[in-house]
Parts: C-alpha cells; structure tokens; sequence
C-alpha cells in the first residue's frame, strides 16, 4: 500500500475504459450494454447504466478473489477510512454483519453477546449461523427517551457471566445520529480475548472532520460495517467491511463474504464506492464544507424558531476525529450518561409545544416536498450529507416556519397522529392524553426495564407537569429504535432457521397478545429494530407500546399482518400461554 493514489478511482476507471473500446460482447450480462433495447423504444435513463454494467471478464477483475483493481480500490478505502483491510459490499451493510456474524459464530451454538435493539440484518446472521444471543439492555438517554447502546459495566458482567462469547457486537450511532464512547466497550473485548464489532451503518462519514464523532476503528473495533450509500455518496446498496487488529479471522471472513455476496456483484455499484473514497480521499475535510454549511443554516434558523427542538446531548462530545490535538481536548465520559455523541448531519427535530408528533410533523413536511428520513411518536429525523445545499435548509426552515404558523399552540392537532397537549402547549390530563395521540397510558408501564416506580413518576410527571421534558420522557419511548428487556442481561436464546409449523400457531387480536408466546418476529420499520422474537413471551407493557406504535402510524415488516391488527401466537397446546 506504499504507492497508493489517493486521486484515483481504478474501478470507476477500469469502467470508463470499459465503455470507450466497445467491444463486441459475446459475455454476459444479457441486455449487451443496452443493444437489446435500442429497437424496442430504448431503455431510457438505464441505457448509459447498461453501457458500464461490466461483468468478471478480462481486465475488470473479480470481486471475490481480487487482484486488480478492484485490489486496488479497496487498499484504497483501507487507506481513507484507517483500516488493515476493506471489502466492499454490494449488498449494503446486511452483507458486511451477515459475514461478520458466520465468522465469529462459526458453528451452530456458538454465543454472541449484543444490545438488544439491533438491525434485523443482525437477527439474520444469528438466525443463519444457528447462534445463540446473550441480549444486553441499552441505556437510554433520559432528555430524549432513546435508547443507545449497553454500559460498559454490562458488556463486562456479559463477559464474566458468558467466558465462552465469541464476540461482542454493538449498534453505533444508531439511526437518530447518537453514541457513546466506544474503546472501553474495545478494551473490554480484548481483555476477554475476543472482537468488538460494530455495525456503523450511519457512520461511514465518522472520523473523517473535525467537527464529526471519531468513528469505530480510531475506538479499537476490529469489524466494522459502513453503509457508504447511507450518509456518504455512494449507489444504494455500496457499503464497505474494515477490519483491523489480530481478533477475526480473515481468511474465514473471505470465505463467509463469498457466502452471502452475489458471484455477480453490480461494477456500477462498487464504482460507485470507489468514487465515493476518492472524493474523501482527495478533499478530506473540505468535502463536508457544503453539508456543514447547510446544517450550519438549519441550526441557526431553529435558534430563532423555538417552535422545533434540536436534539443533542447534555454532555459535550467526548471523541471528536481532529486527531492527537483534539484528543487531549477530549470531555471524559460521566458515569452513567448514555449519549454523548451526535452525528452534525443527523438533525432530529421534534415540536417542542408538543402540538404535534413526529408521524404528523413528518406528514406535513412531506406535503411541503421536504422527505425526512424517519420518524418516531415524537421526532422527525433530518438526514443531511456532502450533497446537501443551504438554500434547501432555507427552503426547509420556511416549511417549518409555515407549519409552525399554521398550527398554533391554540389549535391542538388530535388527527390520529396528533399530540396529548392541551391547548394551551402544555401537557394534559393523562385521560384527555390517550385521545388520539397514539399513546396508551392505561397499559402496564412501558419501559420493561425500568422500575415499577419510575415508570409510574414518569407517568405522573406527563399527568402533572406542563414542561416539555416530561412528555419528551415518556412519549419518546414510542420510537421504533427502543426495545428492551426485562434485564441487563438476558439467558441466551437460541436462534435457528427452522421455520414455526403453522400447526402450532394461531392469530389472534394484538389487544388479546398478552401473556401469549410470539410466533413471528415483528419489526417496526423504519429503520428495522425487531420488537418481537419468536418464542418470547409478549408481556402486556410489550402489547402496549405495539398498539402505540400502530396507532401512531408506524409500519410493520416480518409480521403475517403489516398492519399489526393481528398477531401469531404459539398455541395452547404448544404451550403458547404463560
């Protein structure tokens, strides 16, 4: 890697090569580099895609054993991104944490430690390497509600309680921009002499400016999953696997790559990756100056439009990536705090007058032509990148100036979607809280994890006090991004492929759920956090907070029934009750 350069894009070259000698194809793909289209109308904007859509020939080199360019292009993205060695992936990062998941796991049985709220993709690698899961409870950041990732202290009593873990794998940031402080969680790792790894899906762009959160590798994880389509600028489904240190096996992940990649990988979409390394490459710091500028607009515009909160932490950020002058600069972690780092393109806003919710406020940008990301009962996520324009934050703040307008703290939205305040922008009675706003009060407290005590404070703080904190408490516990679990730290569940016999189940009414055995995996989406498991017992705060999430608005995936009216449950004489 001594003679790398940086301002080269060997695969992206390789296809401009490709195109430009127009060869006679006697080779696969089929459509011949469009020419089955050209009289039948043509192929429209996918007749210049088809022109580059190259496959494993002479001179474009394979992606499975590389020794060409595609070699070179990821020695480069190692280089860029600080890495031993990168793959890319062309299944986006579900490829990277499948591969990841078959080589620590490498026989059925074998145990993984992980936070609870992970991305399906991770559920699947359990379930295909017929693992068993030690499930650790996140901390949840107590302005927001949101869940993070475990506490140290509960990574290392996993691996006292569970010696024989293959690895610990943990969720950063997660997809509301927020994380912690991530080398003592590595250091913990290595200690028990196994790997950290780190699905940073949102993170790719991590480390790479001064003003962003130093990203998982610089922390001293070992496997890391980048999404570069995500927040840097590659084709959807381009993502990148970095991995560092002594702790995998490399040769084995090769072969696990291999597994769950296709042989026939897209050439436009690994271009598209080189291309996105060569802009970071080249330009490093410089290449954020326009998306920085266009949050830059957003946050002073919401500085004089109280209106809309802007998440952030408490806690100024610990691990920023301005390198070994900015990390004697670094704020040492308190004890306890669960977010203490945000991603600067990830701009959650919420109502701060509570007059509207996220599922509603999200609706009415969209009216606007404004598309957020994703939004929960009470936040609406604002995805920013290298690609974003301050005119467009200008264009976005006049939106939520004219909804703001448009919905005054004397006109309560109570649309199915709308808010649990009063009139007069406080918070209401918990009965008159419960009409409409997707909440459900009545039911057992929600946080499972939380003390019979606190979750009745938290309620009484929503019957009681009119400040925003409160209902930010308890009505962000409604995000698709928060699961938990009865403990710190559960027994291990065994995932498997076999497939629940339709002869052991029934459906039945998610209100008429508690107390019942699931027999489907349920999984809000987005951004994809599985809620529900087979074989784990739907507890009624766990019954509560689905009829919450669909009565705001949410979608269902992996369920018979996405609309979440019904639910499968294991049946009596399968023991389906407990």
């Amino acid at each position: 890697m001594n003679n790398l350069q940086p301002g080269r894009a060997p695969v992206y070259e390789m296809l401009e090569q490709y195109k430009l000698k127009g060869n006679i194809s006697y080779h696969v793909p089929g459509h011949k580099n469009g020419e089955a289209y050209r009289n039948t109308g043509g192929a429209g904007y996918l007749a210049d895609v088809m022109r580059y859509d190259a496959t494993e020939i002479t001179g474009t080199d394979d992606l499975h054993h590389p020794e060409g360019v595609i070699q070179e292009a990821q020695e480069l993205a190692a280089d860029c991104f600080g890495a031993e060695e990168s793959f890319f992936l062309v299944g986006g990062s579900t490829s990277g944490n499948l591969a990841l998941i078959l080589t620590v796991c490498y026989e059925p049985g074998m145990l993984l430690i992980l936070q609870r709220n992970v991305h399906k993709s991770v559920i699947h690698g359990l379930m295909l390497a017929g693992a068993q899961a030690v499930f650790l409870e996140p901390q949840i950041d107590p302005g927001s509600g949101l869940a993070v990732a475990p506490a140290v202290e509960t990574v290392q009593a996993a691996l006292a309680a569970y010696p024989e873990a293959a690895a610990v794998l943990v969720t950063m940031p997660n997809y509301y921009g927020m994380g912690s402080d991530l080398a003592p969680l590595a250091q913990a790792c290595h200690d028990s002499g196994i790997p950290l790894l780190v699905d940073e899906a949102h993170g790719a762009h991590y480390g790479q400016h001064p003003a962003l959160p130093a990203g998982a590798l610089a922390q001293g994880a070992d496997g890391v999953v980048q999404s570069t389509h995500k927040m840097l600028t590659a084709l959807t489904m381009g993502a990148m696997l970095h991995v560092q240190g002594p702790w995998l096996d490399r040769a084995l992940l090769r072969q696990r790559l291999a597994m769950v990649q296709s042989s026939s990988p897209s050439y436009p979409v690994m271009a598209s990756l080189d291309l996105a390394r060569r802009l970071l490459h080249s330009q490093r710091a410089g290449a954020f100056t326009a998306g920085l500028a266009a949050v830059d607009v957003l946050r002073r515009g919401l500085a004089v439009l109280p209106r809309f909160g802007l998440l952030q932490p408490a806690v100024p950020l610990q691990r920023t990536c301005g390198g070994a002058d900015a990390a004697e600069t670094d704020t040492p972690p308190q004890h306890g705090v669960a977010y203490g780092t945000q991603d600067t393109f990830k701009a959650v806003i919420y109502d701060a007058a509570g007059v509207l919710g996220g599922f509603e406020l999200q609706r009415r940008l969209e009216e606007r032509g404004i598309v957020p990301e994703m939004s929960d009962d009470r936040h609406v996520v604002l995805a920013f990148s290298l690609g974003s324009k301050a005119e467009d934050a200008a264009v976005l703040l006049e939106a939520l100036r004219d909804i703001a307008a448009q919905t005054a703290c004397g006109v309560p939205q109570r649309s199915g979607t709308g808010s649990a305040f009063d009139s007069g922008c406080g918070l209401a009675s918990v009965s008159d809280a419960t009409a409409g706003s997707g909440f459900v009060l009545n039911s057992a407290p929600i946080v499972e994890s939380q003390s019979d005590s606190t979750s009745r404070t938290i309620l009484a703080a929503a019957s009681y006090n009119k400040g925003e904190e409160a209902m930010s408490a308890f009505s962000s516990l409604n995000s698709t991004w928060n699961n938990f679990s009865t403990s710190l730290i559960s027994a291990p569940v065994r995932f498997s492929t076999k497939p629940v016999a339709a002869r052991e189940t029934e459906s039945i009414t998610l209100e008429a759920s508690a107390g019942r055995v699931a027999a489907e995996m349920v999984i809000p989406y987005p951004p994809g956090i599985p809620l529900l498991y087979p074989g784990e017992i739907i507890t009624e705060s766990i019954c509560g907070r689905l009829g919450s999430l669909r009565a705001g608005g949410a979608k269902f995936q992996a369920c018979a029934d996405p609309a979440l009216q019904h639910i499968k449950v294991y049946n009596i004489q399968k023991g389906g009750e407990v």
